[in-house]
Order: C-alpha cells, then structure tokens, then sequence
C-alpha cells in the first residue's frame, strides 16, 4: 500500500507544537502513526464479561462520596508518546481522513477555512469514533479506552495541570451506583447486562443465550428489589405504630393518688380513656401490616428464586457474546443524547481540547462529582427518584450516562421502560464538561421528574398530579413555549433558591410545588420559622395529615 505524505515526513511547525511533537521526522513518529499501522487491524481478544454492578434500588440514600479524585496520578498513560498512534491503530481508511483534516484544521489561518475545516473533522470523527465505540465490550488499550471515557484523542491538547487531573480521575465504580461512562455503557449495552436505549429489547441471536438470560436477570432483580424496598417499608411502618403503642401504654399505667386515699390510686383520666380506642384501632392496624407482610415476604422468596435460578443459568451458561449491533444502535443513540446535552447553539466539537476546556475540578463530570450533586438534590426533594409501587413510594436511581461532551444540559432519554413500569430504571445522559455541573445535573433531573410525571399520567398528564397542575398553571397565565421547559426553570428555582426561603416562584406555583414535588421535613421544619408564606403552607401540611386528605 502506497505510503500517505500527510502522515509521514514534517509536520508543520504549528502542528507539531500542538501535538508537543518535534519537527524532526523521528521524533514526529512517535506521535503520528505510519500508515500501515494505522490501518493494521489487530484483535481484540475476548470480550470481557461485564461486571459493573448496577447498584440496587434497595439502597435507601446515595453513599458519601469519601474521594473525588485519587491523591497522585494512577496511571502514566497520558506520558506514552505513541499514545495518538494507539487511539488511531487499527480503524480503517476513516483514519486517514481524521489526520488530515485535523492537520488542515490547526494550520488553518483563515477563521472561515477554519470553519470548514472544524466541521468536516466533526462528520469524519464521528465515523472515526463508531469503530472505536465497537471495541468497547472488548479488552481496549488505554488510548481507545480514554478517547471514549473522556474523548481525550492526543495528551498534549490538555495542559500538564489538565493532564495531571483526569490521570487522577477514580476509574473504578467504587460506590456500587448505575453511573456509567461512555465506554462502560457501551460494553453493558454489548454484553447485553442493560438493554439498548433505542429498541425495546435488544434483539440478540438465538444463540446467544447468556444476553437473553441477562435481560431476564435484569427484570427479576428489578423484581426482587422492589420486593425488598415494599417489605423495608411495612416494617418500618410496624415498627412506629409500635412505638406509638408502647407510649399510650406506658401514658395509661400512669395513676395519679388522691390525698384522701393515697392507699390506692386514682381512675384513668379523660386522655387516658380515649388512649384505649387509640390502642384497639393501632391493634387492629398491626395485624393488617401482618397480612399485607405476610404478601410481601412471599412475594420477595418468589422473587429471591427466580433470581437465583436465572443467576445460576448465567453462571453455566458463562460470558455472552457480543452483540455489535447493539454496541452501534446504542452508539447512534449516544451521539443523539450529545446533541441534545450540548443544543443548537453550543460547542459540538467532539474531542478534548484546552481551547474548549474550560471546567473547574468540580464542574468536570465525573462519577463521584455527579453522584455528590445527585444525593445534594435528594436530601432537599426526596422523592426527586421515587416511583409509585403498590401504593408506596419505591426508590428507584436512574442510569446515568456520563457523555463527554461541551454541553450544558442533562437530559432525561427514558423514564422507564415502558414494559417494567414499576421497577425498572430511567435514563438520563450528563455532559462531562458543562460552564455549571449542578445546572447540567439538575436540568436532567427536571426532566427526569416531568418525563416520569407525565408517562405515568398517560393521557390524562394534562390533568392530573405535577404535569397536569403546572400546564393548567401555565395556561391560565397564558404563556407560550414549551411548557417542559418552563418546568424545568421554576423546578431549578424551587431546589436552589425556594429551599433557601428565597421567594422566587409566582403564590399558586409555590403552593403546587409545595405538595406535588415536597420538600424533606428538615427544609419545611426550617422554612416555616422563616416566613408566614412557608408557615402557611406547612399549616397546610398539618391540615390535611389531620384530615387523612394529604
């Protein structure tokens, strides 16, 4: 095969000092790939069995994230000169043309040649990163593991400073939670661990077994675990109606003594007779949370069994294979959720560079950032993750797929899935690189929180719980646009300004939100200390719990 000039020889001074890379032909080959190399195709092995752990819904809150980052970088990596050489190897013709256009790109003096040029390199590195993408389920070098983690094509785009940081970015999931990078999320998605986002199931060979045992899996533990969470519930219920019980008890065996005949003590008093009924209608409440128990530990053993049996098929039946369509389905999928994360008029220039670049340490999205502003969230809307199942609210964390990327905003892809509306897990996607982390995070909460609303409402979301309250809000102040979006805003005002006694929000928008998306106890015991707007509204709180209304 003939040898390509543009990538042999000289570099141009300019690209040379981009890439840190000498003018000399030697030194420059250390950093850019000969041409047979890079259109070598060398295996890529086995493919690795997928073992994240998803997390569990059981968990009753988000761990405390003890570490951000490691102490001193883990690995060298980011210091390899062929580096570059590896993330290109092995990808085809379509590598060639990302080299040349990236060259043609940072010569470029002209702004407007420069334009040209920073699309075309946008289109061919998207083809260029599918090949990559498809390696994923596999054992990959550092390079291409990288390049899809962090969309990190050469070290020295980044400064030392920058350099020094993402090399210490804590690669393993330490925390058990369903926080994905790119790169794990396409080898979950390939080894058939979760379901690809844009089919209702992923479609995989007959014979492959493993990815359809694996998709059975993932309902029955999504079973087991809303089984778990039901019994967590009625027990704790047990357990305070208990409580309660021992204190009547204890306020009826207080007796008072009369002076004149101390020798014996007096009769119950008025409170005490009305404990008695207090106690027969608290006896009679516990043996229905023994029933309704009684369901729910057969319920969690059926659910434990059919666990088991399908985790001992995966463990006879071994790794599944990779499915590459659905590695490429979801990777489209993927490149969707980047568009939508980053919106019209944002940075869509798709690899890691320090002119873009722009994060503070926690701005920049990694797993223990996200998880950190996720549990921040939750401690002031506690049901900001929960879901309805048999009439108890389930707490049931969302996938959350971290997207490397220069947008500002989360999104939600999926509430649920549409066959597993009770337990199973949403999608929500994350920017890796946004000006705010906390505005990236909480968009795609707000959306989350509206999209769930509203699929659960079905047809009636323009009349009942959150969805239909706000859009009838909405049309009566007659406003116009996209009524999702305007949610999102009031919702980012109630958690950052509202939960701080800040009044931002319009009275009846306040009071709506105030009941269907509430605060925790600790916030509303704090605001009504605050302001007799806040008193108001925990009155009401006290008014209906009085009521047995709320």
């Amino acid at each position: 095969m003939a040898q390509n000039n543009t990538l042999h020889g000289d570099l141009d001074p300019e690209i040379a000092a981009l890439l840190g890379a000498s003018t000399q032909t030697k030194e420059t080959d250390n950093y850019i790939p000969d041409y047979s190399s890079i259109f070598d195709d060398p295996s890529m092995g086995e493919p690795i069995e997928s073992t994240e752990n998803d997390g569990s819904i059981s968990f009753e809150k988000f761990p405390v994230i003890s570490k951000k980052l490691e102490d001193k970088p883990h690995h060298k990596a980011f210091d390899d000169p062929n580096y570059y050489k590896t993330a290109l190897a092995g990808e085809g013709d379509i590598t060639q043309r990302v080299h040349s256009i990236l060259q043609k790109f940072t010569q470029a003096k002209d702004p407007k040649d420069r334009g040209v040029f920073r699309q075309q390199f946008i289109t061919a590195f998207w083809d260029f990163f599918k090949g990559v993408a498809r390696k994923a389920p596999y054992s990959m070098q550092k390079p291409k593991k990288y390049l899809l983690r962090f969309g990190l094509l050469h070290p020295n785009f980044l400064s030392p400073e920058n350099r020094n940081l993402f090399s210490r970015v804590i690669e393993e999931n330490n925390y058990n939670q369903p926080v994905y990078y790119l790169d794990e999320w396409l080898k979950a998605v390939g080894t058939g661990t979760v379901r690809a986002s844009t089919t209702d199931e992923v479609k995989v060979s007959r014979s492959n077994n493993a990815a359809r045992l694996q998709q059975h899996m993932e309902k029955a533990q999504g079973k087991l675990d809303g089984a778990r969470n039901l019994l967590r519930a009625k027990d704790e219920e047990r357990r305070n109606t208990e409580d309660i019980l021992k204190n009547h008890i204890k306020h009826i065996m207080e007796h008072a003594r009369e002076d004149d005949v101390s020798f014996v003590s007096y009769c119950y008093n008025e409170g005490q007779k009305r404990a008695f009924s207090d106690i027969n209608d608290m006896l009679r409440n516990l043996l229905k949370i023994d029933r309704d128990k009684e369901i729910f530990f057969k319920d969690y053993y059926n659910a434990e069994d059919e666990a088991r049996n399908l985790r001992e098929k995966l463990e006879q039946e071994g790794a599944a294979t990779v499915d590459v369509g659905a590695v490429d389905t979801e990777f489209q999928t993927a490149r969707q959720m980047a568009k939508m994360t980053i919106g019209r008029q944002g940075n869509h220039f798709p690899i890691l560079m320090n002119d873009y670049y722009h994060c503070q340490p926690g701005d920049l999205g990694t797993r223990e950032n996200v998880l950190a502003i996720m549990a921040w969230v939750e401690s002031i809307d506690p049901e900001a993750f929960c879901r309805t199942y048999k009439n108890r609210l389930n707490r049931i964390i969302p996938y959350v797929i971290l997207l490397p990327t220069y947008g500002d905003y989360g999104i939600c892809w999926e509430p649920f899935d549409k066959f597993n509306r009770a337990t199973s897990r949403g999608r929500i996607a994350i920017p890796m690189y946004p000006k705010s982390l906390h505005n990236a995070v909480l968009t795609g909460i707000a959306d989350f929180r509206w999209q769930v609303a509203k699929e659960k409402a079905s047809f009636y979301w323009m009349e009942e719980g959150i969805t239909g309250n706000y859009y009838q809000w909405f049309q009566k102040m007659k406003m116009k646009g996209d009524v999702k979006d305007f949610f999102m805003a009031d919702y980012i005002t109630w958690i950052t300004k509202e939960s701080e006694g800040t009044q931002r929000l319009d009275k009846d928008l306040r009071g709506m939100f105030w009941r269907h998306v509430p605060f925790s106890q600790a916030i509303k015991d704090k605001l009504k200390t605050r302001n007799y707007v806040y008193q108001e509204l925990y009155q009401r709180d006290v008014n209906r719990a009085m009521s047995d209304g709320y």
